[in-house]
């Protein structure tokens, strides 16, 4: 689901926000109408065009391991990006790499999907640099998603927007080329971002940004010899569910 509105100028459009997932014929109507709802109440601002595609997947989806969820509270966003620059440079992250991300979720205008970015030179590799990486077709299989609901429940954490970022953010992981992901919501009233990878799981991060700020994005971290066109064509085109992480299998795909 995409969900757009006009610029402030009158000039083309301003994608606020979209949504993806995989549901059985029987969620359908829910999960739209819930999709809907969201799109006409969303902080960003009042919607004049919603599209809303449903599609048949026919091939069988890959199964990815669900990342482990943790939380690190910030006061402010420096005490945010210092813990973040630590961590990503733990896994092999340049300072350049970094810069490049920062300024990329610090920008009001924002992309639509994704940016690569090499971990190791900083060099931007998406094609459409304005529409970026789309991650779709993810899902989450029943028993885990009732077992994740629970959890998060018992940390008071249970929201659509958690949910379907850690679901998105365990996709994107189990992608072998992928390193790392940095996200920062570009809603105005939400305030927490998160870092994931395979090996640090899904760290949530209070107080990325100021509250009001419009400003958001979301960063994937590849190798520098990676194949960034396939890259893409497989996040955005294969199928994937999350599970309960399982040691006997292997969960990184491409």
């Amino acid at each position: 689901m995409d969900i757009h509105t006009p610029e402030s100028k009158g000039i083309g459009r301003l994608h606020i926000s979209g949504a993806e997932g995989i549901f059985y014929d029987s969620e359908i109507t829910k999960i739209s109408a819930e999709f809907i709802k969201r799109a006409l109440t969303h902080s960003r601002g009042k919607a004049d065009r919603v599209v809303l595609t449903i599609e048949k997947i026919t091939e069988k989806p890959v199964r990815a391991a669900l990342l482990p969820v943790m939380t690190s509270e910030c006061s402010s966003p420096a005490e945010a990006w210092a813990l973040i620059s630590r961590q990503m440079q733990n896994i092999g992250i340049s300072q350049k790499a970094l810069n490049s991300a920062l300024k990329i979720v610090s920008s009001e205008k924002t992309m639509r999907g994704a940016a690569l970015i090499a971990m190791r030179s900083g060099r931007r590799l998406e094609r459409d640099r304005a529409r970026g990486v789309r991650v779709s077709r993810l899902g989450i299989d029943r028993p885990t998603s009732i077992r994740l609901s629970r959890w998060l429940s018992s940390r008071k954490i249970n929201t659509a927007t958690v949910r379907e970022a850690l679901i998105l953010a365990s996709k994107v992981a189990s992608c072998k080329d992928v390193v790392a992901e940095i996200c920062v919501s570009d809603d105005p009233d939400y305030t927490t971002g998160y870092i994931a990878s395979r090996s640090l799981g899904y760290m949530r991060i209070t107080g990325i940004k100021d509250r009001g700020g419009m400003n958001g994005g979301r960063v994937f971290f590849v190798k520098d010899d990676a194949d960034a066109e396939a890259i893409a064509l497989w996040l955005e085109t294969t199928p994937v569910m999350v599970e309960s992480p399982n040691e006997k299998k292997n969960n990184t795909h491409r």
